[in-house]
């Protein structure tokens, strides 16, 4: 079944990371950082099934040799900035339907990424990996990395940052609105990429970039991270799915409790705390019962898992009364100068 998966990344001096290793990684290469020093070799990976770097079409009869060499592109990204915060590169993650062709994902992948170098003007480095061969992965799981460079490509180098880095207030002034929208745009041409391919490929299945919302759809949506689950699929106990679990079932909870007061004509709505308790609460029998059928060496952590929760939900709820109070003392001057950077 065919999903929607649209992730936006973001890699530089602030977070520690680098260009260089996130392209030796996707690509599957053993490539040099010329900045550090450090060598990063990912030569071994089997699952690389399609690489190429795509340039905009208006150098096609330039010699563009620097910018086709993989170590060459990347370190060159990365000896361009200068600042510590800098960011030297953007990453889109896309999930690729499993109903296609092997050739018809490449077409699927290399269309849209044309769309995005002609538009934004960089280099965009594509690899297509299939399913890792891991216990408990979803052999479905083929998806896309596109590597994108912070900077226009010339035929001498690499230039200006591009519009999508661009502050608002620089938008404004060239004409642009907030670089959100920017996000907003890939989502919704992704969906309409991946469609057209899964009609020309006579497959029922679509996929649809809107919120559930939006989509009429009458559920709670709940992400759990990639890291989390291949945590739990390795027999490891992950926190974070646990609680991203027990917050999603009190959601779930709350808006069942509010349709069925609704039906009743019940003017006082039930208290989302007490809601929350009881659905953490049966979160932690439900966890017991699961426990019953491992071996006793496994600790008994429902307890302690509810109780982090709470503590969890008792900080939430401090740092926003704490948030609150800073926003009525802080000036407006400070509002206005907030922007919608898409790295946050």
């Amino acid at each position: 079944m065919a999903i929607y998966f649209l992730n936006l990344k973001t890699f530089g001096r602030s977070t520690g990371s680098s260009a260089v290793s996130a392209a030796a990684y996707r690509a599957g290469e053993r490539i040099r950082d010329e900045r550090t020093g450090r060598i990063y070799d990912h030569s071994s990976r089997q699952d690389v099934l399609h690489k190429e770097i795509m340039l905009p079409n208006q150098f096609t009869a330039d010699k563009m040799s620097w910018a086709q060499d993989r170590s060459n592109l990347w370190n060159r990204a990365e000896g361009a900035e200068v600042r510590k915060n800098a960011r030297t590169a953007r990453e889109y993650l896309v999930a690729l339907p499993p109903e296609l062709s092997p050739q018809a994902r490449i077409n699927l992948v290399t269309g849209f990424s044309r769309e995005l170098v002609e538009r934004y003007r960089f280099a965009l480095d594509i690899a297509i990996h299939a399913p890792r061969d891991f216990p408990g992965s979803d052999p479905r799981n083929f998806h896309a990395h596109l590597l994108a460079t912070t900077r226009e490509v010339t035929s001498e180098g690499l230039g200006a940052k591009t519009a999508l880095e661009w502050r608002d207030a620089v938008r404004r002034e060239h004409g642009l609105g907030p670089a959100v929208v920017e996000l907003l745009h890939v989502r919704e041409r992704w969906a309409v990429a991946a469609n057209t391919a899964l009609e020309q490929a006579q497959v029922n299945a679509r996929i649809d970039h809107r919120t559930l919302k939006a989509q009429g759809i009458d559920r709670e949506p709940m992400h759990i991270p990639y890291l989390a689950l291949e945590m739990e699929r390795r027999g490891y106990r992950s926190e974070v799915a646990e609680r991203i679990r027990a917050e999603h079932q009190a959601k779930v909870a709350a808006r069942l409790a509010r349709a069925e007061q609704h039906e009743q004509g019940v003017a006082a709505p039930k208290h989302s705390e007490d809601t929350a308790m009881e659905s953490a609460e049966r979160w932690a029998q439900h966890r017991q019962a699961e426990k019953q059928a491992h071996p006793k060496g496994h600790e008994d952590t429902a307890k302690e898992s509810v109780q982090r929760w709470l503590q969890y939900r008792e900080a939430q709820k401090e740092a926003q009364a704490q948030g609150r109070e800073q926003t009525d003392l802080a000036p407006a001057s400070s509002k206005r100068a907030r922007d919608h950077d898409l790295s946050r």
